[in-house]
């Protein structure tokens, strides 16, 4: 498969993820121009001087203006102004997607905001990142190796969904399509609930009068658990808040599992205990990262 080539890409939001995606174009030599956006001007001069970006816009429709190519890499909740304000710009064959943690309200944003431009949307969610943020952490290689999820409209043709799986998949993606409720519904289970977990057991932690003491003896086993608690807050409180319903979901599932621990250490029941242990390590222990087995939730990141 020939890598897709496109004259201009529009990176709205120059960070890490949008600022990889970025790199990872150029290294490839798929596109010719990069225009970028961010509500930071420092940010934006920032990207041209790491050559992230060939031009620094002050707007979103500036960026967009000529762009077959359009990067939406903001956070969940400036999405829909986002796509109200490149609506009247994005021109009608240009391939639009975004890197979103939640599918179900980005897909809402879109259909608010983009009117007859919804055509070029194919939602889409990289299963890659890092716990800093920042243009300055862009790598070209962010997304070698890991899963990319679409989530097609039905608005959405079989070409342009087919030009954004080429995308993803010429910089090392690992490309399968969901729908948008069954994204959501898999991410507040492996992803979501994890993290408002390790912010949870940190803050539980750090709120008792010994907790910097405790915090002091901490050691590998509390390091990787709470690896993704230093992840971007205000990142997280859009995912969190976005996801809402299927999180708090997830969190009723969660409670249920730590009343059996509960019940069992109140009890003085070892047998259970043991049991509950066994269960979870079998199953961890089985499991391995797929960075690239097939999710098709249409019919299956």
């Amino acid at each position: 498969m020939s890598s897709p080539t496109f004259q201009r890409l529009a990176l709205i939001g120059c960070g890490l993820m949008g600022g990889s995606f970025a790199l990872a174009l150029r290294e490839a030599g798929m596109v010719q121009t990069i225009a970028g956006f961010s509500s930071s001007d420092a940010t934006r001069q920032r990207a041209v001087a790491l050559k992230v970006i060939d031009q620094a816009c002050t707007s979103v429709a500036q960026a967009v203006q000529g762009a077959d190519l359009v990067l939406l890499a903001v956070p969940v909740g400036a999405m829909q102004t986002s796509f109200e304000a490149m609506r009247d710009a994005l021109a009608p064959n240009a391939l639009l997607m975004d890197v979103g943690s939640t599918k179900c309200d980005v897909i809402a944003a879109a259909q608010a905001g983009l009117g007859e431009r919804l055509a070029c949307f194919v939602p889409a969610h990289p299963i890659a990142g890092k716990e800093v943020a920042g243009i300055e952490h862009a790598e070209a290689a962010l997304y070698q190796n890991h899963r990319t999820i679409l989530t097609p409209l039905p608005k959405t043709g079989l070409a342009r969904l087919q030009a954004a799986h080429d995308v993803w998949a010429a910089i090392g993606s690992h490309v399968s399509t969901m729908t948008p409720e069954a994204h959501d519904a898999t991410f507040a289970a492996v992803s979501h609930l994890p993290h408002m977990l390790a912010f949870a057991a940190v803050n539980a932690l750090t709120s008792q009068p010994q907790g910097a003491a405790f915090l002091d003896m901490a050691g590998p086993g509390f390091r990787d658990f709470s690896r993704i608690a230093a992840s971007d807050a205000a990142v997280w409180r859009d995912i969190l808040s976005a996801n809402r319903a299927e999180v708090l979901t997830q969190a009723a599932h969660f409670r249920a599992a730590l009343d059996q621990f509960e019940a069992a250490l109140k009890s003085g029941n070892t047998h259970a205990l043991q049991q509950l242990i066994q269960q979870a390590s079998e199953v961890r222990a089985g499991w391995q990262l797929q960075a690239h087995t097939s999710c098709n939730t249409t019919s299956e990141s």
